[in-house]
């Protein structure tokens, strides 16, 4: 078994499921497959899985609406969805039955790999985080025990304990900041104003572009080719920006309706402005 995460294929090319289960192991990645709906969710019923990655069309039962059964009864479990058609209304409809992300057929090599790094570790840090509370819980326990036992034997009627450290912030060419935004390239975290906010593994190399490129113009075609790598067509740049802008408004905007941040240049593209 490999320590590095047990990740689930669910999709009915057994082309692309060798492609991404050879991909996936050989970054170290134990790897399962299937190649239908009712054999996935068989599996999710017997086995543990760190991620799924689901294609949304399949005969049988659909992807939409296998994500709705799985999120329902395995909602801690993390699931990517793919398609071969850039369709904005799947898109969102995957998002709000639970998905964390979604990718365009044909996938890449690197973008798998980039997006399966980053939601695992995310996973891992949270999970971190939970066990490191309960330590902080038991000894903050112990610490007043022991308080009390000190301040019992010699009389004080307080013992302030200062456990807080004071940190430098920490620059370098990981960062990229325009104004109060802050991108870390390594952790793949945004900071606004100090906040971390979360985004969508897509959504923040979109805003990353936007960054980049700030406060300049960025078309619909560049945007689309350096944030996911595409060569498409204004119609379909135009249908994939669309959601991660609105969910990159969601996170950074003071109002999502009336961004002051995002900007789009109507029939050219966006920019970003920050103060």
């Amino acid at each position: 078994m490999n320590s590095n995460g047990h990740i689930l294929i669910i999709d009915d090319e057994a082309r692309l499921r060798q492609m991404m289960s050879r991909v996936l192991q050989n970054a170290g990645y134990e790897v399962t497959t299937a190649a239908d709906g009712n054999e996935g969710l068989e599996l999710i019923s017997q086995q543990t899985f760190d991620l799924l990655y689901l294609d949304i069309r399949m005969p049988g039962i659909s992807g939409l609406e296998l994500l709705k059964i799985i999120h329902t009864k395995f909602p801690d479990l993390p699931v990517i969805l793919f398609t071969a058609q850039p369709d904005l209304h799947s898109a969102v409809e995957a998002l709000r039955l639970g998905a964390i992300d979604y990718l365009l057929k044909p996938l890449k090599s690197q973008t798998v790999i980039n997006h399966t790094q980053t939601i695992l570790a995310d996973k891992h840090k949270e999970r971190h985080k939970r066990e490191l509370l309960k330590q902080i819980d038991a000894l903050q326990k112990q610490i007043d025990g022991l308080e009390t036992e000190l301040n019992s034997l010699s009389g004080l009627e307080e013992v302030v304990v200062d456990s807080k450290q004071e940190q430098s912030p920490v620059l370098d060419d990981r960062f990229v900041t325009r104004g109060s935004l802050t991108l870390d390239l390594h952790t793949r975290r945004v900071t606004m104003n100090g906040t971390v906010v979360n985004l969508l593994p897509t959504s923040f190399d979109y805003l990353l572009v936007l960054a980049r490129h700030a406060p300049n113009v960025v078309d619909y075609l560049t945007l689309v080719s350096e944030a996911q790598g595409y060569e498409t067509d204004i119609r379909e740049a135009q249908e994939l920006i669309r959601w991660h802008v609105h969910h990159i408004r969601l996170a950074i905007e003071p109002d999502s309706h009336n961004p002051i941040y995002v900007i789009n240049v109507r029939g050219t593209g966006y920019r970003l402005v920050t103060l």
